[in-house]
């Protein structure tokens, strides 16, 4: 199981990232149809809406009905993290050296056995218990 971070599924919905919104777009398409296996996080789905309504400038309701659409869609895993979690975050960001919503992402994803995401973002390979897969590269 790998966990899909914000950005990956922001290109999904992008029109204008060409190469990198098809990729993304096969990526989303393989996990909404079963065909690959994917999570995403509370923290990732809140992001990705304040994403879709901010920097593509989506009306609301079309960014709820992309959410409620991952959300509905049980090929797609929902974690969650706790209020422990947050405290044990704010550790990882400081020991790592990691920005805290990152960590944050990354310690519900240790919370909840998964070890992979895929982002373009390089501050998880700050975290050594996660591997990040960038897509694009």
């Amino acid at each position: 199981m790998r966990l899909v971070d914000t950005n990956i599924l922001f290109y999904a919905f992008d029109r204008t990232q060409g190469k990198k919104h098809e990729q993304a777009k096969s990526l989303f398409k393989q996990i909404s149809l079963g065909e690959a296996e994917g999570c995403v996080s509370n923290q990732v789905l809140a992001e990705l809406y304040s994403a879709l309504t901010t920097k593509l400038k989506e009306r609301n309701e079309i960014a709820r009905a992309i959410i409620a659409g991952i959300i509905e869609t049980e090929s797609w895993k929902k974690i969650n993290y706790t209020s422990d979690t947050v405290a044990s975050a704010s550790q990882l960001s400081e020991k790592f050296k990691a920005p805290f919503w990152d960590a944050l992402i990354a310690q519900t994803m240790l919370e909840n056995n998964i070890r992979e995401i895929v982002t373009e973002d390089d501050a998880f390979s700050k975290i050594p218990a996660i591997k990040a897969a960038n897509p694009f590269k």
